[in-house]
């Protein structure tokens, strides 16, 4: 048991060996979830789907040639015989039980009426659509990603300024035990100064929890263990790039954003679907023919027990003259979807402007909040320093200094939230925008 718990002690630093800490910068956070996603996987595959079904569509003009076998057993028959110009009779229709046939066949539509034509630009216009819908899963991953990215360094920046307050705390701490056994101050401050820490280490306790969480969301989009440490190298403090003006984002965001493509390509799906089901008020033409090699064949007389061949071909009109309203309703379905999809790009027009505005107000009231946390900071500095000094001089209680290094960490979480706001305004910003 002994051995087994140090063969183990042994092998563990080993295995934590075999999985270094994976540094990532935001692009490479993204490039490695856009290969590591099942669920972008399928998209892709639902959109390899809608482009196979455009070959379909242009296939079924093409013609269509066939080859057929068959044997068929039949009973016996009496021979159906008749005088010959000779002695012996003549046989119209032996009796022969084995019947062989081969067929060479040819079928081609010439003339749909617009149906195939209308079909195959209607199932293009779908593949366009299922492709924007492609676009679309992979700048929602993107943004994922991003808030993943950017929530593990928040949290990091949030366990660095609660080491640094449970640090100052736990001296603190030592100060006024220190005072309490020289007998400077009562007892009441010494618990006042440890319960501060106490409430500093449980914040700490949190917040590295919380690092964990989002360090393990990160591994997982980017494909990796779920106990493989990611560390993002990026810095909450990086400038923000200036927003453009809301005319010009509203253009930006209309000629990129893959679902504004997706629901026009799902209006030409309407459209041409309304002219297929036209189509079929009109007539259908085809052409067919093919080569017979059969034993006996039946279309040469008289028939004979052996190998003969033949051959056939014409063409056929079909003119549906009335078909219960079957054609009216697929036009009536098709012109409601049609309006659907218009009706939803509208909406969407009109949604867009909104959002694209509150994207830009979140950037700019974020960096206005970061210019407030920074003055809080130097202010809350300060008085920590002023309060200091006066509590070292015995001109003021602990409680003043606990609530100046209070306010002190205060300010200094307020920054890294309004920073990691920021930052998060800003991928919200770019996926409005369709980048």
């Amino acid at each position: 048991m002994l051995a087994a718990a140090g063969w183990l002690a042994m092998v563990a630093p080993g295995r934590a060996q075999e999985q270094p800490v994976l540094t990532l910068t935001l692009a490479e956070a993204r490039a490695r979830a856009l290969d590591a996603s099942h669920r972008l996987a399928e998209v892709r595959a639902r959109a390899g789907a809608a482009v196979a079904a455009v070959d379909a569509r242009e296939a079924a003009d093409r013609p269509i040639v066939a080859a057929q076998v068959g044997y068929t057993r039949t009973n016996h028959v009496t021979p159906f015989l008749v005088p010959g110009p000779g002695v012996l009779p003549r046989v119209l229709y032996p009796d022969v039980p084995d019947n062989y046939r081969t067929r060479l066949d040819v079928q081609w539509p010439i003339y749909t009426g617009g149906r195939a034509d209308a079909l195959v630009r209607a199932a293009q216009a779908e593949a366009s659509a299922a492709n924007a819908e492609t676009e679309v899963a992979r700048a929602d991953l993107r943004l994922e990603v991003t808030r993943a990215f950017w929530s593990v360094v928040t949290a990091r920046a949030t366990v660095v300024v609660l080491e640094q307050a449970l640090s100052r705390a736990e001296s603190n701490v030592g100060d006024a035990r220190a005072r309490l056994a020289a007998g400077l101050v009562p007892p009441n401050e010494v618990a006042s100064a440890e319960a501060q820490a106490a409430r500093q280490r449980m914040l700490l306790v949190e917040a590295q929890n919380l690092r964990d969480v989002a360090s393990a969301d990160l591994a997982r989009l980017v494909g990796a263990g779920a106990s493989q440490q990611v560390e993002p190298r990026a810095a909450l403090d990086e400038s923000a790039a200036p927003v453009p003006a809301r005319d010009r984002l509203v253009a930006e965001a209309r000629a990129q954003r893959a679902e504004r493509m997706a629901i026009e390509q799902r209006v030409t799906v309407a459209q041409e679907g309304r002219l297929a089901a036209e189509a079929t008020r009109r007539p259908q033409v085809a052409v067919g023919g093919g080569v017979d090699y059969a034993r006996p064949n039946p279309k040469i007389f008289p028939r004979a027990n052996e190998w003969a061949h033949s051959w056939d071909a014409g063409i056929s009109v079909n003119w549906s003259l009335w078909d219960g309203g079957r054609a009216a309703a697929e036009m009536a379905q098709a012109s409601y979807q049609g309006e659907a999809s218009r009706q939803r790009l509208l909406d969407f027009d009109a949604t867009l402007d909104v959002e694209l505005r509150q994207r830009s107000l979140e950037i700019a009231s974020g960096e206005a909040a970061i210019s407030a946390a920074d003055e809080a900071i130097r202010a809350a500095t300060e008085a920590r320093r002023v309060v200091g000094e006066r509590y070292q001089a015995g001109v003021i209680a602990q409680s003043e200094v606990l609530d100046a290094e209070l306010a002190l960490v205060q300010a200094q979480l307020d920054r890294t939230r309004a920073l990691a706001n920021v930052r998060l305004a800003e991928a919200r910003l770019d996926r409005a925008l369709g980048r």
